[in-house]
């Protein structure tokens, strides 16, 4: 995520900020311009982007879902849908009645107008299920059912398109608890986006293209039985060796897992990196040698690099920066994983394909 500045008065601002704290400003994230940025009133709720030239005729309004404190995106004022590109996902969100699934779903949104925004930045497609019933995407946001009302256990996942996230996810408590009894070392809501967003990006970018042949070398053949291997999976646990060849015990299971796993890495990757250059991190740890490649200067937008050796050669001091600055307050390491050179491969794979 990049850092975002009022260009009114210069104040920095969070991605999430709806109003500048400085000069008040109201603050709207435009698309084209992947910015966040002050507004002037042009009308009834009807906004022009602050310094604007007078004869401009751009015109942009809130999205629908601002109403509801969840969203801070912008629509052309002209637009047929009242909903900004990261809404116009949604297929089903969970019950405002419920004020507890009301700030479940404002967690919700945070996590997905994140990822939209990385999604949006490397220039992959999105287009709503709505636009496009066969090839688009979709997201469901659900709670499981009472006793009473049939007792339906919600299962995050994708389906051709459609994401449904169980919104039990956006609260911490019963999400560390499903960490615990997955055994995971790591478990986040972005987490959740990213991963499953993995699944549908596979079936755009892999599926029937001439990608799919070194796919299959890297990551292995997806044509073996995904139930099986999940059953197999659950019941005997990892191979003893997957640490050499996996991000994550779960990556191990298939390859679509694989593949969904190592691109959600890839997007932490990438976020943090850019979040890293834009605050001007350079990391050089007083007592370590050269030899321990533990130096980086973060000078470039990761989004702009080709050569995934050089994403590579920033993250590892930048993660071993974050995660000795986190047990200095008493937290675990942000990122407590180890990237073999096997991973790294399938990642440099992933960002060739995404770069093309």
């Amino acid at each position: 995520m990049k850092l975002f500045k009022c260009t009114h008065c210069g104040q920095l601002l969070y991605f999430e900020n709806n109003r500048c704290e400085r000069c008040h400003y109201p603050l709207g994230f435009e698309t084209k311009q992947l910015a966040l940025l002050p507004l002037v009133t042009a009308g009834e709720d009807v906004f022009q982007l602050y310094g604007s030239p007078p004869s401009s005729a751009d015109t942009y309004r809130y999205c629908k879902n601002h109403d509801d404190a969840v969203c801070n995106w912008l629509v052309p004022a002209d637009s047929p849908t009242p909903f900004c590109t990261a809404c116009a996902l949604n297929r089903i969100i969970p019950d405002l009645s419920r004020p507890e699934y009301a700030l479940r779903w404002r967690h919700l949104e945070d996590a997905k107008h994140r990822l939209v925004y990385t999604l949006l930045r490397m220039g992959l497609p999105i287009v709503s299920k709505a636009v496009d019933p066969e090839h688009g995407l979709a997201f469901d946001f659900k709670a499981d059912s009472s006793p009473d009302e049939g007792g339906e256990k919600v299962l995050t996942g994708h389906d051709n398109g459609l994401i449904t996230i169980n919104i039990a996810e956006a609260d911490d408590i019963e999400r560390e608890m499903a960490r615990k009894a997955m055994a995971e070392t790591y478990r986040t809501l972005l987490g959740h986006f990213r991963h499953e967003v993995g699944h549908y990006y596979w079936d755009r970018l892999i599926a029937n293209t001439p990608n799919l042949d070194e796919y299959r070398q890297l990551f292995g053949d997806e044509r073996q039985d995904y139930a099986e291997a999940l059953q197999t999976h659950y019941a005997h646990g990892p191979r003893p060796d997957w640490l050499q060849h996996f991000i994550s015990a779960y990556a191990s299971s298939h390859p679509w897992e694989d593949w969904a796993e190592t691109w959600a890495h890839y997007l932490h990757i990438l976020d943090t990196l850019q979040t890293a250059h834009t605050f001007g991190l350079n990391v050089n740890p007083i007592d370590a040698e050269e030899t321990q490649h533990l130096q980086a200067a973060i000078t470039e937008d990761p989004y702009e690099v080709a050569d995934f050796d050089r994403i590579m050669a920033q993250w590892l001091p930048l993660t071993f920066a974050m995660n000795s600055l986190n047990r200095s307050m008493g937290q675990p390491d942000s990122y407590p994983f180890i990237i073999s050179p096997e991973v790294a491969q399938k990642m440099a794979f992933i960002h060739r394909v995404c770069r093309a």
